[in-house]
């Protein structure tokens, strides 16, 4: 009798877990891998401390790794703690789920200016990731954000907002009190293309406007439209709500405008280079124009702004994964519908990808669980019913780690850091607190905290 499918996840993000969920759908015993002393990937890490609706997340993931067909083992270092060929050891197939948390990379003249930094870098800051140091330089008032997705509307957002408006949210105290020091007046956003073609999703542009202390300014000159525009708005509801709401704003008198931080956005301007001779103390753009089909071009027209930071979020990009093929170009780990392929592509047998790793950082939830389902499709079809009986047992895995002392993390060990931090949030009225330093996590974890 063939012995159940038993399949490891590097990731305990959404990709990973829901792959998870839908193997357990078919009788697998899965076991999730994850580096962090927490789960949830960027769910945790990656989404601004003052959207809970969007961690609400966290409340179905909870429910999978809950399930008695799953093992999490955090805090247990993919390549360091365990290899690839460990893992065969132990497991019919492994799928990797690792995301891609780096900020993409950039060629912008100035990029290593300091006052110049990525996105992903700062959200890990305000999310209180336990591997990025306790401070963030917040000196600037000026401040520049390049890029026209919901990662720029958030840092433009965090950086602008009160710090007393977010010490509601589950923001460590090392955020609030950076924050609560920064000297801000006016946060300038980047577009390269024109307000149609804009990735923000219409509720978190609605909600950029309704951030108390913070007037939202728009420059009418901005707004151009052309026949590729004008399709993409009929086409889409979603554009069509982010251009109405955009448009309302230009409506605004700037004369009833006083609050005392600014948040500007700047279409149809394409930065060219970050100045200063030894930090950051402007940013020139291009003025762009649209072509007629949405893409656009530069017309040679300059201008400077004096800002003394620049944010880039301009995209994530993925890290190699050892013993495992990678695409240094597009940042993801190359496969066929999940199906991890070598460089002449040919299939890597056991091998399998799902989520930002597999196919970039683009899409929301709905797409991460797409492609769960198509790498678990192909990963069954592959060592469905004609896998060959095997000698895996649920706990060589357990012995492997113990023996090589390593000090992993299980759903119940989180379960007790989950419960400190949700009891030091409502003793101050918060949902919760979120514990930092790695090593703080690991002893309530353990329950062996002072």
């Amino acid at each position: 009798m063939t012995s159940p499918l038993r399949v490891a996840i590097i990731g305990a993000g959404p990709a990973g877990i829901y792959a998870g969920d839908l193997l357990t759908k078919a009788h697998a015993e899965v076991d999730i891998f994850e580096h962090l002393p927490a789960p949830f990937g960027l769910v945790r890490y990656g989404v601004a401390p003052d959207h809970p609706r969007i961690k609400q997340i966290i409340l179905a993931l909870h429910k999978i790794l809950s399930h008695h067909q799953v093992r999490l083992f955090c805090n247990v270092n993919y390549g360091v703690d365990i290899t690839l060929p460990e893992l065969e050891k132990y497991y019919d197939a492994v799928i990797f789920a690792t995301g891609t948390i780096k900020d993409a990379p950039s060629n912008l003249p100035g990029v290593d200016l300091p006052g110049s930094f990525g996105a992903a870098d700062f959200v890990s800051w305000y999310d209180g990731h336990p591997d990025v140091p306790r401070t963030w330089p917040l000196e600037a008032a000026e401040v520049a954000v390049i890029g026209a997705g919901n990662v720029a509307l958030d840092v433009a957002r965090i950086l602008a907002k009160s710090a007393d408006d977010l010490h509601v949210t589950e923001i460590p105290d090392n955020v609030y009190d950076g924050l609560k020091s920064s000297p801000v007046t006016d946060v300038h956003l980047f577009a390269r293309r024109g307000p149609a073609q804009a990735k923000f999703t219409p509720l978190e542009l609605r909600e950029l406007g309704q951030v108390p202390g913070v007037d939202i300014v728009v420059y009418p000159e901005d707004f151009e439209f052309d026949d590729g525009s004008l399709a993409a708005i009929e086409e889409s509801n979603q554009t069509k709500q982010v251009v109405k709401t955009l448009t309302d704003w230009t409506l605004i008198d700037p004369a009833s405008q006083h609050a005392p931080r600014r948040i500007h956005l700047h279409f149809l301007w394409n930065p060219v280079d970050i100045i200063g001779p030894d930090r950051v103390t402007g940013i020139k753009a291009e003025r762009m124009e649209l072509t007629g089909d949405g893409s656009v071009r530069g017309t040679g027209e300059f201008e400077v702004w004096p800002v003394q930071a620049v944010y880039r979020a301009i995209g994530y990009f993925g890290s190699p994964a050892a013993g495992v093929p990678f695409d240094e170009v597009k940042g993801v780990i190359p496969n066929a519908g999940g199906r991890v392929t070598s460089a002449d592509g040919a299939q890597v047998p056991r091998v399998y990808a799902t989520g930002w790793i597999k196919r970039g950082p683009v899409g929301l939830i709905g797409s991460t669980k797409s492609d769960a389902q198509e790498t678990v499709r192909n990963l069954l079809a592959d060592l469905g019913e004609n896998r060959p009986a095997t000698q895996r047992e649920p706990g060589d895995i357990v012995a492997y780690l113990n023996d090589k002392g390593i000090n992993y993390l299980n759903w119940d060990d989180f379960e007790r850091l989950d419960a400190h931090e949700m009891a030091a949030g409502a003793a101050q009225g918060r949902e919760r607190v979120k514990v930092v330093p790695r090593d703080e996590m690991i002893a309530i974890s353990k329950g062996v905290a002072e």
